[in-house]
């Protein structure tokens, strides 16, 4: 990581049906770093500056959070339409028809998958780190059926409701099976390794941004994003290019379960990175380190 602060670049894109707001930093390869959840870029201040040496981090608002605006009222969201904004994001910062690599996680890891298998002309490495895509699982209908209660506690009793039915659906990290880490690599090093000494991963600003999104993300991507069936036979023809991952504590819980399943199925080694489900918020730096290695930067 660079000593010096590195300068964000900002822009704004126009979209089908929305205008999105981008930020650039670094020089070098481009590198997507794509928000899951309710999160905006600020999710990724942290690992941005520590990755903004060797590529060129471009980080942005999905359509319909934070500094991004929609043309219409927002309505229940559809993975394609995010994936092409991410292409046409990809478009304006590669003029030239370089490739780029995208990092997802959570939903946005879901939105990466069909990136991969609608534009793969245009991606280097794609890793998905644990996408809850979950009609892979043999139980996908009690896992519709959670995120469907999701919602529902919070139409009744509000977010802290909502994040206590996931919390509780979504499980235990207990262990993973010897089955489900056959096949899986964990590179020694980068959970030891220092975390930055400045500001929190998440600035005040941002988490504010963040938690005002929820609302809709509960009532708007959570499901849809959950319901999203990927294209298995189009990810085999480029299943060079896909890292799947999950975080090394995340075990057997439901969010990491589909990861190992695609891996599995599309003969993909499974790369486990720090942390948890959000390990790129409990360890930055630690992560950019894995981000590194899996990326070859």
């Amino acid at each position: 990581m660079t000593e010096q602060p590195t300068k964000v670049r900002t822009g704004t894109l126009e979209v089908t049906g929305a205008t999105l707001h981008y930020e650039v930093r670094g020089s070098g390869p481009v590198l997507v770093l794509m928000p899951g959840g309710s999160a905006d870029a600020g999710l990724y201040d942290v690992l941005a500056e520590e990755l903004a040496d060797a590529w060129t981090v471009v980080s942005y608002d999905p359509r319909c959070y934070s500094r991004s605006r929609l043309d219409a009222p927002v309505a229940d969201q559809r993975v394609e339409d995010h994936s092409e904004d991410v292409h046409l994001l990809i478009e304006e910062v590669c003029p030239d028809g370089e490739r780029a690599s995208v990092f997802g996680t959570s939903a946005s890891a879901v939105v990466a998958l069909d990136l991969l298998g609608r534009h793969p002309e245009r991606l280097d490495r794609v890793v998905a780190h644990e996408p809850p895509v979950v009609d892979v699982l043999p139980d996908a209908e009690a896992a519709h059926a959670l995120f469907s209660e999701v919602r529902a506690a919070f139409r009744r009793d509000g977010a802290e409701a909502a994040a206590a039915t996931m919390s509780a659906g979504i499980g235990d990290p207990e262990p993973p099976t010897p089955e489900e880490t056959s096949g899986s690599t964990r590179q020694d090093g980068p959970q030891d390794a220092p975390e930055s000494s400045g500001p929190p991963p998440i600035g005040p600003e941002a988490l504010a941004r963040m938690q005002a999104n929820f609302p809709v993300f509960v009532e708007h991507v959570l499901c849809p994003f959950t319901a999203y069936v990927p294209d298995e036979a189009a990810l085999a023809a480029v299943s060079d290019r896909l890292v799947p991952a999950v975080g090394e504590n995340s075990g057997r819980q439901l969010t990491a379960r589909p990861a190992r399943v695609l891996a599995e199925r599309l003969g993909r080694e499974l790369v486990a990175f720090p942390g948890g489900h959000v390990g790129v918020v409990e360890h930055p730096a630690a992560f950019a380190v894995m981000l590194r290695k899996v990326l070859g930067g």
